[in-house]
């Protein structure tokens, strides 16, 4: 019996929405908040996440304390920081304390 190894849309969205709470929790660590601070987060529009973001913003916004969570346009590059979430997938996030 062979294993199945292909990954569902479903699974993947699940694993990119759990990769940017990561790199969030870290940007959220380097930029000195505490761990009781909320935030507004913005993060770039990209083909391969919106989906997983529009579905996982629940998800996403209570692991890291995001009162908002909004898919932009562009993240203005002076205040936004680039995160690699997967090989040749970057994204650019932007965290503003509340």
């Amino acid at each position: 019996m062979a294993l199945d190894i292909t990954i569902s849309d479903e699974l993947r969205e699940e694993g990119i929405a759990r990769e940017l709470v990561n790199r969030i929790q870290n940007l959220r660590k380097d930029s000195g908040l505490d761990v009781t601070d909320k935030i507004k987060l913005s993060i770039q529009q990209h083909e391969a996440i919106n989906g997983a973001v529009e579905k996982h913003k629940g998800y996403i916004g209570a692991q890291t304390l995001a009162a908002e969570v909004k898919l932009v346009e562009k993240c203005n590059e002076s205040t936004s920081v680039t995160v690699e979430l997967e090989t040749d997938l970057e994204t650019a996030i932007f965290i503003e304390k509340l």
